[in-house]
């Protein structure tokens, strides 16, 4: 009995490698996309942030550390000292900012929505999917440019409100902090609210409705049923709005006219009409290591509570 027990276990150990190695092979296209078009891109950031700057753009390939140094300090140009030099970190402020009340207006704004389409009947959820999804149908370039010609002086709003002489002048809303925010609103709501949605429709309105049965006002019944098991939903969304606004480039520069600059601006100009490649490298990774501390951190705090709970 032990020799066909021992066969039948070394075939299907057998198969089990052969299942493992397929996989492997399957994944290799995906893993070297990631490799080169993910990983090597980044690589080569990095290595661009440690060397030297040349005169007309590019790097020379000399070690060099004053990439991150001139993004803290400035040297002086009589005596060649160091000098602390705030602007930098006034833009990574700015652009957090920015990014954070996006965020938390995308917040207000979608939870209704994504409620509201979550509680429809199910033959008209997709319809309510699609309308939400039709500004992807077109370039962030020209959405963006719709948003300026329709808060400019002689755009839409300030028309209509001087033709039923609400105003007696335009309103200047464009080149501004709220027309910044604004369109970084329009670009990604839909980011928020279909994480929103897809939390949402999981729901058992049983729970909802068992609520209400023990006296619990709409307000208990928000804060203490519908928030927490939305809280996927409301995790994911926070993050595909914080994350990309925060390195926004598009609609600051078009609707910020370039007076206030962002993050993605600020690295653009580096690689550009800086010709800082090395800066511009530096910028690039100090946001991207900013950004996944804050993650790390959150989610270690999340797990936590959870394990706490």
């Amino acid at each position: 009995m032990a020799e066909p027990v021992s066969k039948a276990a070394e075939i299907a150990l057998a198969s089990q490698k052969n299942a493992a190695r397929r996989h492997q092979l399957l994944a290799m296209p995906s893993l070297l996309i990631i490799t080169l078009f993910g990983i090597g891109p980044l690589l080569v950031i990095l290595v661009y942030s440690f060397l030297k700057a040349a005169p007309y753009g590019g790097v020379e390939w000399k070690f060099s550390t004053d990439a991150y140094l001139n993004f803290l300090f400035q040297r002086d140009i009589f005596d060649d000292t160091l000098q602390f030099s705030p602007d930098y970190l006034f833009i990574y402020l700015r652009s957090v900012i920015f990014a954070v009340v996006t965020t938390a207006v995308c917040l207000i704004i979608g939870f209704p929505t994504a409620y509201f389409m979550a509680t429809r009947p199910p033959e008209q959820r997709s319809w309510w999917v699609l309308l939400i999804t039709i500004p992807f149908w077109s370039n962030l370039l020209v959405r963006t440019l719709a948003i300026m010609f329709i808060i400019r002086d002689e755009g839409v709003i300030n028309t209509v409100l001087m033709n039923w002489h609400v105003i007696d002048k335009p309103i200047t809303m464009l080149y501004t902090n709220f027309a910044i925010v604004l369109g970084l609103l329009y670009s990604y709501l839909p980011f928020m609210v279909l994480p929103l949605y897809s939390s949402l429709e999981k729901l058992d309105f049983r729970l909802v409705e068992a609520g209400f049965d023990l006296y619990a006002d709409k307000r208990r019944v928000l804060w203490r049923i519908i928030i927490p098991l939305a809280k996927p939903g409301i995790v994911a969304g926070c993050l595909l709005v914080l994350i990309p606004a925060i390195g926004a480039y598009v609609t600051p520069l078009i609707l910020g006219g370039g007076l206030h600059l962002m993050i993605g601006d600020l690295i653009a100009q580096q690689f550009g009409s800086g010709r800082n490649w090395p800066l511009g490298a530096a910028q690039a990774l100090i946001l991207m290591a900013a950004v996944m501390v804050a993650l790390f951190f959150y989610v270690r705090n999340s797990s936590g509570k959870m394990h706490h709970e």
